[in-house]
């Protein structure tokens, strides 16, 4: 790899143009080998959903069902990436990490976010990574800013023209343009210094498809919200679907201070909530329902070939069910945004000491708490939330015990939270 220069090469957003719209990504790898891991992806964000719920539908839909699904999604090699053989079915051994990544290229997406001509970008605009402790008792879902401004390794050309160059200082999202999902595999892996096993790209249509078939989110707000997409015309609690969905997940200027930041916090707000609706009885227990969810998922996305395998998917699905959801933890990988100048002026500037105290615990599979649930800015608690139902068989699971991890954003699965509207 070549060195890192030092100067600024972010560029605007304009000049980030895909050939494609979505960089095609056959043949382009990844490092590493393949890691016989335990998922747990019920816990990503919204993109992270499609996969969440794919596999979790894996054990109830069946290998043959499955297969026919399978069909429809893209497989893409992450760099290095080996196949071993599949999996017997059953519960996966060990930890992993999935990175779950969003597309905001408007090709092929009917419309939605403007018209392909005018804007053909292809940028990875959600970036959630996945991490599975060793002894499958917690994970943590890591939100990375798409305006955070990192490092991107040198990556190969989707057309197989050569390599990128790399940079010292680019915002996040652009790793996508770049070099498609391994691309981004990459940036991240050298963020967070976690090897990736499972990668999944998905874009706008996915989103909506997936909150159609599970028949809606709910989700708090603290007041009303209208933007692109979404109207919710005052304080309260609506289940969430279609371009809903999506229009409440994309919102920046209507939650928190407008910045990426918070809404991130506001997402974690669906999130959380998408977790708790998954596991209901009425979600997992209904064929039809799982199944669409499964179709919805893999009819619109990308995934790498280690995720691309039905015995894999189902044997995830086995190790899911067991992490409890007060130890399934959102967090936002820490940055600071305002006041920032250089490179880091309209950005977001990583908070390198912060963010090393988290990726040590994460690394040392060392469950933690927050100072609160919600960050008190773009999300809080719900005071008006109804107590959780419980498993009477499941042993009780109490967090004020773990070290706290202060200063940084998220909340748990567990936590009913609201997002905070604002009148900007």
């Amino acid at each position: 790899m070549s060195d890192l220069t030092p100067r600024s090469e972010l560029r605007p957003r304009s000049e980030l143009r895909s050939r494609t719209g979505v960089p095609k990504m056959a043949g382009i790898a990844r490092h590493g080998r393949l890691r016989r891991a335990n998922p747990w992806p019920t816990i990503l964000k919204f993109f992270a959903a499609a996969v969440a719920v794919l596999l979790v539908s894996g054990a109830s839909v069946g290998a043959i069902a499955f297969n026919g699904l399978y069909q429809k999604a893209d497989t893409v090699e992450l760099i290095g990436e080996t196949e071993g053989p599949p999996p017997e079915i059953g519960k996966i051994d060990g930890g992993f990490n999935i990175l779950i990544v969003g597309s905001d290229t408007r090709t092929d997406q009917n419309g939605i976010g403007g018209d392909d001509e005018e804007t053909s970008s292809a940028l990875n605009d959600v970036n959630i990574l996945l991490h599975v402790s060793q002894d499958q008792t917690n994970a943590v879902a890591i939100s990375i800013p798409r305006d955070m401004v990192v490092g991107i390794p040198e990556c190969p050309w989707d057309d197989g023209s050569g390599d990128t160059k790399a940079y010292s200082t680019e915002a996040i999202n652009t790793a996508l343009y770049y070099g498609g999902l391994p691309c981004v595999v990459l940036t991240v892996e050298e963020l967070t210094g976690l090897d990736i096993q499972f990668a999944g790209l998905i874009t706008f249509e996915g989103v909506i498809s997936m909150a159609d078939a599970i028949g809606g989110v709910p989700v708090c707000v603290t007041g009303p919200i209208y933007d692109d997409g979404i109207i919710l015309p005052e304080a309260g609690t609506y289940t969430l679907s279609g371009q809903q969905a999506l229009g409440f997940l994309r919102t920046r200027s209507q939650v928190g201070d407008g910045s990426d930041l918070t809404r991130i916090s506001s997402q974690q707000v669906y999130l959380s909530s998408l977790v708790r609706t998954l596991q209901s009885s009425n979600t997992l227990g209904d064929f039809k329902k799982v199944y669409n969810l499964a179709n919805a998922a893999l009819s619109h996305m990308t995934l790498s070939s280690s995720l691309g395998n039905v015995p894999t998917m189902v044997s995830i699905a086995l190790a899911l069910k067991d992490i409890p959801i007060e130890r399934v933890t959102f967090v936002q990988y820490p940055g600071t945004t305002g006041n920032t100048e250089g490179v880091y002026a309209g950005k977001v500037k990583p908070n390198q000491e912060l963010g090393d105290q988290l990726m040590a615990y994460v690394a040392a599979d060392q469950p933690f708490s927050l100072d609160s649930a919600g960050d008190g800015e773009g999300s809080e608690l719900n005071p008006n939330a109804t107590a959780l139902p419980t498993d009477p068989s499941a042993p009780p699971v109490d967090n004020s015990s773990l070290p706290v991890l202060s200063g940084v954003r998220g909340q748990t699965a567990a936590d009913q939270t609201c997002s905070i509207a604002n009148d900007y």
